[in-house]
This record gives structure tokens, sequence and C-alpha cells, in this order.
């Protein structure tokens, strides 16, 4: 369903049943599962994979290479990074192309949550049931059922499966 007329969604993208975009959203080149809902001023690139009842927050940035499976939650103003050495320019000094840089993936796994203003680099897993608390910078894999925070984003404790979060 889509909720507003302010929307830029290319026709390479795949949305599934029941999904709900709001307002100023930009979509190209993307998948998003059924049920899932994606809120005001989000970007998800292309080659990004969204899985089924999935929640991202408003002011949102998924970046080419990101693969976020099912029943995840995305607070408002999560970063994603897909590149270790940005930068503007080739060594020649020209704007870099596709050809001067590589996307390194990063994979969000089912059920897990990423608390608003977290800043996920490039090239990490968070694993499932993972809590990435607000704020966090994540620079390393995250465990299943674990709950990490702080910059860099640090272990504070196991979570059982099924704990009230």
């Amino acid at each position: 369903m889509v909720t507003d007329n302010y929307l830029r969604i290319s026709p390479d993208v795949r949305i599934g049943k029941e999904v709900k975009i709001y307002a100023f959203v930009n979509l190209y080149g993307c998948e998003i599962g059924d049920g899932s809902k994606i809120g005001t001023f989000v970007e998800i690139q292309k080659g990004v994979r969204i899985g089924r009842r999935v929640k991202i927050s408003s002011h949102t940035f998924i970046c080419e290479g990101v693969h976020i499976e099912d029943e995840v939650f995305i607070g408002h103003g999560v970063m994603f990074i897909n590149d270790k050495y940005p930068r503007s320019t080739n060594v020649e000094g020209e704007l870099q192309t596709d050809n001067d840089w590589i996307c390194i993936p990063t994979l969000v796994k089912r059920r897990a949550s990423v608390g608003s203003n977290a800043t996920i680099l490039c090239g990490v897993t968070i694993g499932e049931g993972a809590i990435v608390g607000a704020g966090s910078v994540v620079t390393h894999d995250v465990p299943d059922w674990t709950i990490v925070a702080g910059n860099p984003a640090k272990t504070l404790r196991k979570i059982n499966e099924g704990e009230p979060k």
C-alpha cells in the first residue's frame, strides 16, 4: 500500500504483498518482502534485500550490499556503510565510478533489532535476535541473541530467545 504521492520508486523494485511505504521514500533496484513497513525519508539502494515483516523507521539509509532477513526492526536514522575506504576520486583525481571501489556486504539476521542512530559498518553480520543499542557503531560481528552498545559496540549481555525486549 502506497500512502502518499511523494515517492520515488523505480520500476525495478520488487515489492511484496501488504507492504506499507510512507512519503518521501527513495527505492531503486531493491526487494522488499511481504508485510514490511518503510518509514518516511528512507532510501534503499540497488541490490538490497529486505525480508518479510521488517520495520524500517524514518530517516534510515540502507545502501547497496545490505541484506536484512525477516522480522527485523531498524530504528530511526540508522546508517549502513558499504565501503571500507570511501573516496570521492580515484588515483587519477577523477570522480570515482563503480569500477573504483568494492561493495562490502552486510547481513542483519532474522529478528534482530537495530536502535536509532546506529551506524553499521560494512562486512559485519548482526546475529539472529541480537539487539544493537541506539547510537552504537557496529564494527564487528554481533553474535546471535546478544545485546551490544557503544562506540565501538561491545557486548553487554546475552539474551534468551523469546525474552521480552
